[in-house]
């Protein structure tokens, strides 16, 4: 396998179709026969997003441009004035004319080269590959995620792949590092952990869960790859299992990614923050999301802030024969309802969230990336009684 397959029910995430300056390291197949590969994400320091690392090279790509064409005008005016008005063409080394395109001021330079895996004989270990590498990544290992994840897979195993609303989670918590220090965090729908481990450098326990052990075994090796990045905080990441579709957590030890009746507990009494990001693709799914976050935060016996992202895709539906957008109208009703709801418990307000802040990720912040927050309050009756 030299090259990754597509077939007609195959969804490829932005992130891996387009990372920049990347090898695709395949390490071994899951349990379902799918290529796993490991990817490396860098955290940009201040100083490389003041120099455009978190992707405003477009912009100063448009800059030039700009300072070209005024150059270019300039030329044309002198010869207008005191030539004969003509300009000599552009043309490049073979005399064929030189075409300037004018980039898109809000793109992002990202290089789009042929996406080839490298793949690794027989490893024990998914950290094997990096005592061969001659980069720099001891240098910069505290900048530096390390994710295990599948690509171009079919629509129910997404989970498995890393998408711009994990990023576009990422940067708002590593933008605000001082509202989730020492909290208790429980992100819904993790899929390969990126946010969790991004929440795990600043909370106190992060609660990283979804469903499927083939999912969360890979979930929980992403964990222990960069548990170096959470230590100095003191974080903790605990993968389990949480599947939106039933009523109770699985507390039976005898099952991968039980709950223990200690962390029951403490999640309850202490989660204060709920993520998710970009899980709202399906809307069956999407209503078994709106149950669960219901459920929690009625439980609670305290105010809960929801962090979610979404990404808003449009796709062609031959239903309205017009470009649409179920999914996210759908996410949208379930907010509206939810801000609606009265039963005596709890209210709740939503509210959109800027997506202005700090770019530590690379990636294109595309204007269809949203961030929204929802916060619980129990009702004065009900928060006396509990």
């Amino acid at each position: 396998m030299d090259r990754i397959t597509f077939h007609h029910d195959t969804v490829l995430s932005d992130i891996h179709l387009l990372l920049p300056n990347t090898r695709h390291l395949m390490t071994r197949l899951n349990n379902v026969g799918q290529p796993v590969f490991v990817s490396k994400f860098k955290i940009l320091s201040d100083a490389e997003r003041r120099d455009g690392g978190d992707g405003v090279r477009g912009l100063k790509e448009t800059e030039k441009y700009e300072d070209r064409r005024k150059d270019e005008d300039t030329v044309t005016e002198d010869a207008g004035e005191g030539g004969d008005g003509k300009v000599e063409p552009l043309l490049d080394e073979d005399g064929d004319l030189e075409i300037t395109h004018r980039p898109r001021r809000d793109s992002v330079e990202i290089s789009r080269e042929f996406v080839r895996p490298i793949i690794l004989l027989q490893s024990e270990s998914v950290l094997d590959y990096d005592e061969d590498e001659d980069d720099e990544d001891e240098k910069c290992s505290k900048d530096v995620i390390k994710i295990e994840h599948t690509m171009a897979t079919p629509l129910e195993d997404v989970g498995k792949q890393v998408w711009r609303g994990a990023f576009l989670m990422a940067d708002f918590i590593l933008s605000e590092p001082v509202l989730f220090s020492g909290a208790t965090v429980l992100e819904l729908g993790a899929g390969t952990g990126v946010t969790s481990i991004v929440m795990g450098t600043a909370a106190k326990t992060v609660y990283c869960t979804d469903v499927g052990v083939d999912l969360l075994s890979m979930c929980d090796k992403n964990v222990a790859l960069n548990r170096h990045l959470m230590e100095p905080a003191g974080g903790e990441v605990k993968v389990r299992q949480l599947d939106w579709l039933q009523h109770d957590l699985c507390t039976d030890a005898g099952e991968e990614f039980s709950w223990t009746e200690e962390e029951v507990a403490d999640m309850f009494d202490n989660t204060h923050f709920i993520i998710a990001a970009d899980v709202c693709y399906d809307e069956d799914l999407t209503d078994g999301l709106f149950r669960t976050l219901y459920k929690l935060c009625s439980s609670f016996n305290h105010t809960c802030t929801v962090y979610i992202s979404i990404e808003k895709r449009m796709n062609f539906t031959l239903r309205h024969l017009d470009v649409s957008c179920e999914a996210y109208e759908h996410f949208r009703r379930c907010l509206s309802q939810l801000q609606d709801l009265q039963d005596g418990r709890c209210s709740f307000t939503v509210t959109q969230l800027q997506t202005d802040f700090s770019q530590f990720m690379v990636y294109e912040r595309i204007e269809h990336l949203e961030l929204w927050k929802v916060t619980s309050s129990l009702h004065q009756t009900e928060s006396k009684t509990g």
